[in-house]
């Protein structure tokens, strides 16, 4: 099945993640977590319960409301020039329903001008937040054996690959990178990273992963350690993904979610060439370049 890019495709390319939003059983118990294991700090206590976590005087990277474990959204920082109202204009002329972000989701105004963005929903139903460039000082000013450099991307679970494909590629603006031959698995960009967002079919939906960029390889050993001493298992890794080519191990927090830190990603210049997306064969080797070895919850459609 070869996934097509759709008119639109490539609109954004100067559009990065911005935080992701979690819902945990327990609040506390899971920003300590996150504390003690990424170097994450609470920015704010929110009105509900929750907590706002991130690192130095930057945006925030994580929001931790209180419920049943789940993905509550995702959020887009948009550096394109006006690049948020041509963006708006496309959900809506696609029937999509658009409502203003609440400046309280903004923690960081750029330059003293508070951003603004947008929220919509995805095919799956997913709360989709989307603003303008925030401020970021102090947030990769990483010491790389205690926390990441960045929150690099976020990987979606479906079950209607190509509806998502759609969505995300047709309207948003993104493109596609590669993807595996069944189409059971895209990856996506709207910068020069390989992918900033990935879509995988699983029969479900919700958050696959999300990833954390580490600097270099020397780190993943480091890594490894540590998450030893913190008492927390390496899951799956080290390896090499085939698409995008970067490192990674994963982790688990105390809610269930799969947690990768990676380095090494591959780089896009759009500006420079014309990419055609790729299509892997659906075999582990593609997933996990080093001997195909998989994760629990990973499946492939063919084996090696």
């Amino acid at each position: 099945m070869v996934l097509d890019e759709p008119d639109n495709a490539g609109a954004l390319r100067r559009t990065a993640t911005s935080h992701i939003g979690l819902r945990v059983p327990d609040v506390p118990g899971t920003a300590t977590f996150y504390a003690r294991v990424l170097g994450l700090t609470t920015h704010a206590e929110l009105p509900d319960g929750g907590r706002r976590l991130g690192w130095g005087t930057g945006h925030h990277v994580v929001d931790l409301t209180p419920g049943p474990a789940g993905l509550d959204h995702i959020a887009f920082e948009i550096r394109d020039e006006d690049g948020l109202v041509a963006l708006e204009k496309r959900l809506r002329d696609a029937g999509h329903a658009v409502t203003a972000l609440d400046p309280a989701h903004i923690d960081a105004p750029a330059d003293g001008v508070q951003p603004r963005g947008v929220v919509c929903t995805d095919p799956d139903g997913t709360t989709v937040r989307f603003h303008t460039p925030v401020h970021r000082v102090g947030e990769h000013a990483a010491d790389t054996g205690r926390r990441p450099i960045r929150y690099q991307h976020v990987t979606l679970a479906t079950a209607d690959l190509p509806a998502k494909v759609a969505f995300y590629v047709g309207v948003v603006g993104f493109r596609i990178s590669d993807q595996l031959a069944d189409g059971k698995f895209a990856w996506l960009r709207s910068d020069r990273d390989h992918h900033t967002l990935a879509v995988v079919e699983t029969g479900r939906t919700g958050l696959d992963h999300y990833s954390y960029d580490l600097a270099e390889w020397a780190d993943f050993k480091a890594w490894c350690d540590r998450l030893t001493d913190q008492e927390v298992d390496v899951v799956w890794g080290p390896g090499r993904h085939g698409p995008g080519n970067n490192l990674f191990i994963f982790f688990d927090d105390p809610a269930g979610n799969h947690v990768e830190l990676s380095a090494e990603m591959e780089q896009f210049h759009d500006d420079r060439v014309t990419y055609t997306p790729r299509r892997w064969e659906p075999v582990p080797r593609s997933v996990n370049l080093w001997g195909g070895q998989l994760a629990t919850w990973r499946r492939t459609s063919e084996t090696d």
